[in-house]
């Protein structure tokens, strides 16, 4: 339209041209032309412009249209993958369900096998057949040194896996150098539970104290404290369920409780429906510096014995049988602290472990309960109470990568034990001569070497004045192997 319109302007100066000519002069005739040019030339290139942008803006609609296209391809496409991963989903699902409801093949279920293997050659100054801890009622557990000579220690056959995603099942067998075989621990223990709780139910080593839970083969010396081995039995093992709770907090907090048959010292099997022993502990820890972790713990065992025996002289030299039967609780409060450089334990680290625990029990003691002949009396029954104690420390120095040494302390205070039948003159305190007032002591040093983290050889003295007046020098060598995949260890 523009074009047109400078045309007809153009034309119409041209033929108004001889009209004015005498009018207008020729510099105003030149101006006129030149603003004539001008404007015509302003507008063609506007014209122009407007032109180009059209069709910029025609190319981009294009564009648009072209891309909505595909976009809704793709669109499609996803749908079609959503329903075919649902579909997926739900045949996975439907196998799920069929796997769970078929028997298991004995190739889907491999749970982990690990042996320990253990001996030892044992020097010993006194006749381990005559070992006691005087002082102190026997526990007829595995409390003396062990036999003269070269002997098949201790060794296990672990097997554990995941049963599901609810459980985990760990059984593990002890193979005694008599050739017998017992259960250390059967047990399941749930998965996953929510907020920091965990279940155990079975056979399992008791969380009284830090050491009881501790299998034999990774103690960091060849045979128990004398502490545990008075108060615990050697080790406590029963069965029964515990819980645990572990705070969600940056300090480590662990609460827990263990209801149990009370099958073992300081209890004894009974008929009895319900629960014959409970434990309650509590442990809290943390870590000090990027090397030093450190964890304290204390436990309330209790349970009851009925008859629990034992064998003892009385003043006549004449082998009885008397047994207990009342209430007994222990206290243990149990501390470790570990260091390492910047938590790097490979060349360097250092353990200080220890425990204290209190024991008291009440109740009745039977004397001579099989009547024996030439005794100082028939059987008597009478009150028993009892307020004893010990402890330990030991500390454990790796010098270098492989190589070891260590050293513990132990010390057991009989306390005070009180009679019935001595106290009434029916019977003498020579009658009861395994209560003869004694605080035991036990002097430790120890070497090892472990060529890896599967072999262990171990070197131990020790100096033990458990029996009254007595000291017996003793001399260990031992090797522990792993065979097999066997779990982390405890802190």
């Amino acid at each position: 339209m523009l074009k047109p319109t400078l045309m007809a302007a153009a034309v119409a100066a041209a033929l108004l041209a001889p009209a004015v000519a005498s009018a207008v002069s020729d510099a105003e005739m030149k101006e006129l032309r030149e603003q004539v040019r001008q404007l015509k030339e302003q507008y063609e290139k506007r014209i122009e412009s407007l032109e180009q942008r059209l069709q910029q803006a025609e190319g981009a609609a294009q564009k648009a249209q072209g891309a909505a296209v595909k976009a809704e391809g793709v669109a499609t496409t996803a749908a079609d993958a959503a329903t075919k991963a649902e579909a997926q989903a739900v045949k996975a699902e439907s196998a799920a369900i069929q796997a769970n409801t078929r028997p298991t093949s004995e190739a889907a279920f491999n749970p982990a096998v690990s042996v320990i293997l253990n001996g030892v050659y044992a020097n010993l100054s006194q006749d381990p057949g005559r070992f006691q801890i005087t002082g102190f009622v026997p526990t007829l557990g595995e409390v003396s040194p062990g036999t003269r000579g070269f002997s098949l220690g201790e060794s296990e056959l672990a097997l554990a896996a995941n049963v599901d995603h609810y459980f985990r099942g760990t059984l593990i067998a002890a193979l005694q150098p008599d050739d017998g075989i017992g259960v250390e621990e059967a047990n399941i223990q749930s998965l996953g539970l929510s907020n920091g709780f965990t279940l155990k139910a079975g056979r399992f080593f008791s969380s009284v104290g830090y050491q009881n839970e501790i299998h034999a083969h990774a103690w960091d010396f060849t045979d128990a404290p004398l502490a545990n081995k008075v108060f615990l039995g050697n080790q406590l093992a029963d069965d029964g369920l515990q819980i645990k709770w572990l705070a969600p907090t940056d300090t480590f907090i662990e609460l827990g409780a263990e209801f149990g048959r009370g099958r073992a010292f300081p209890g004894s099997n009974r008929d009895k429906n319900g629960s014959g022993a409970s434990n309650l502990f509590a442990r809290v820890g943390g870590d000090l510096s990027e090397s030093t972790a450190w964890r304290v713990g204390l436990s309330n065992l209790r349970t009851r014995a009925e008859s629990r025996s034992y064998d003892d002289l009385d003043s006549t030299g004449t082998q009885v049988t008397n047994a207990f039967s009342g209430t007994s609780r222990l206290w243990a409060l149990d501390g470790i602290l570990k260091w390492a450089p910047n938590g790097n334990a490979t060349s360097t680290n250092f353990k200080l472990q220890g425990e204290y625990f209190r024991r008291s029990e009440d109740g009745n003691l039977a004397y001579n309960t099989a009547n024996a002949a030439g005794a100082a009396s028939g059987t008597q029954t009478d009150t028993l109470s009892s307020v004893q104690s010990g402890w330990y420390t030991q500390g454990v120095y790796q010098f270098m990568p492989m190589w070891r040494a260590g050293y513990r302390y132990d010390r057991l205070n009989s306390g005070t034990v009180k009679l019935g039948l001595v106290d009434s003159g029916a019977l003498s305190a020579a009658d009861f001569p395994i209560f003869a007032r004694n605080n035991a002591t036990r002097n430790t040093l120890m070497f090892d070497f472990s060529p890896s983290e599967f072999s262990r050889l171990r070197l131990q003295l020790a100096s033990d004045k458990s029996r009254l007046g007595v000291t017996d020098r003793q001399m260990f060598v031992q090797y522990i192997v792993s065979l097999g995949a066997h779990g982390a260890h405890k802190f």
